[in-house]
């Protein structure tokens, strides 16, 4: 009896030695959690007999479960790099088309602008629109436009915030009159092809009326006004009949003129210097992709070299009722089981899921110190078990060799 005692303790000790190695291995594996061994004793029973007289034959591994605590973050510098501070695991499709989840975000960008790991392994997320608000709840591949050039976009609007100098005199007054360009600023708009067109503003102040009255002109001599905008006696504009204006493609140009709407109601009329706050307009001309980054909400921002950005999807995260019941695969892979239940989908930062740090990894969670001393106290549980065998045979020699 005692043979198989110690026997099962130099299997069990043997199986405890095997998890310490294989954490000390994988100490500098991302994302990778360390294991644990866990025992249990061994019972003899009969079918007569009472439970205070079983004897214990021995120890078995009752389970190697893994350990799920934080790792620390590691700040890498490198765009597609990801480390989830707090609960969630990233969500892959394997190259056979199986679902697994990782904590290791040590991503990469394949040909086609697919975002995949190390294993070729697809990341998935949600499809967002150019704002970065998620459009669909159901995950899918996250591709961005790396291999062709983002299309141009005209201009459909833009957006003026000034204030008109209220000391300034009706310009016609005044001899000389005031030069229209004395009050005046300008943009760049672009039209369907991304060709970039000037867009000039000029502001001439006229006979007031009950208000105050500024003439708006998109060349700086001749032409009518094209609108006009209207303040009260406090500097706030209270009309303006600027509402679009109307631009036209420069020979060779086959692009017909269009007309971008424009929105001057943040304008003032103070006793201040003629400035402008704000000058801005929603076209763009086509752009190569150049970079990308990722925020805590998982969300994907493509980088152009027109200048733009624009989203591109939404890492999603997956967390699960049982971390524990998950079945390792290798690679810094768990799948689920009938254990751990079935995944709770999300984007970072909600629920329990944790926040995305990008720019960084975690690492594992294996404590080296920890797992040297674990191994010396494995060690000398082997030793010990040995013991008791040699023990048991040098104690039936003994009955052997009696006369």
């Amino acid at each position: 009896m005692s043979f198989q005692t110690g026997l099962s303790g130099l299997n069990a000790a043997s199986r405890n030695l095997d998890v310490i190695g294989n954490n000390i291995a994988n100490a500098n594996t991302t994302g990778m959690k360390a294991s644990r061994t866990e025992f249990a004793d061994i019972v003899a029973a009969s079918t007569g007999g009472t439970g205070g007289n079983a004897a214990g034959i021995g120890v078995e591994v009752a389970a190697v479960t893994q350990q799920f605590s934080q790792g620390n973050i590691n700040i890498t510098g490198r765009d597609l790099d990801l480390a989830i501070n707090g609960g969630g695991f990233f969500q892959l499709e394997m190259p056979d088309g199986t679902a697994a989840y990782t904590r290791d975000g040590s991503f990469k960008l394949d040909k086609t602008g697919n975002l995949v790991t190390n294993k070729g392994a697809h990341v998935m997320g949600y499809p967002t629109d150019l704002l970065g608000v998620a459009t669909s709840t159901t995950i899918q591949r996250l591709q961005l436009p790396t291999s062709a050039p983002i299309a141009a976009n005209q201009t459909t609007a833009i957006v003026a915030e000034f204030n008109l100098d209220a000391r300034a005199p009706v310009a016609a007054s005044v001899v000389p009159p005031t030069p229209r360009t004395t009050y005046g600023t300008s943009l760049t708009a672009y039209d369907s092809q991304g060709v970039a067109l000037p867009v000039n503003l000029y502001f001439e102040r006229v006979a007031t009326t009950g208000t105050d009255n500024w003439d708006v002109y998109d060349v700086a001599t001749g032409g009518a006004p094209v609108g006009q905008l209207n303040f009260d006696a406090t500097g706030t504009l209270v009309s303006s009949s600027l509402a679009t204006l109307t631009l036209t493609p420069l020979p060779p140009s086959i692009v017909p003129a269009f007309s971008p709407t424009v929105d001057v109601t943040n304008a003032t009329q103070y006793g201040a210097g003629f400035s402008v706050s704000n000058l801005t307009q929603d076209g763009y001309a086509p752009g190569e992709f150049v970079g990308l980054k990722i925020g805590p909400d998982g969300v994907i921002v493509a980088r152009y070299s027109n200048g733009e950005t624009q989203a591109g999807g939404q890492v999603s995260l997956a967390d699960f009722r049982n971390v524990q019941g998950l079945t390792p695969t290798g690679g810094g892979n768990w799948i689920e089981s009938s254990a751990s239940g079935q995944p709770i989908q999300g984007a970072p930062g909600q629920g329990k899921l944790g926040a995305l740090n990008a720019g960084a990894l975690e690492e594992s969670n294996v404590d080296v110190t920890e797992e040297l001393i674990n191994m010396m106290t494995a060690q000398r549980a082997y030793q010990a078990n040995a013991q008791t065998i040699k023990t048991q045979d040098q104690v039936l020699s003994t009955l052997v060799n009696l006369r």
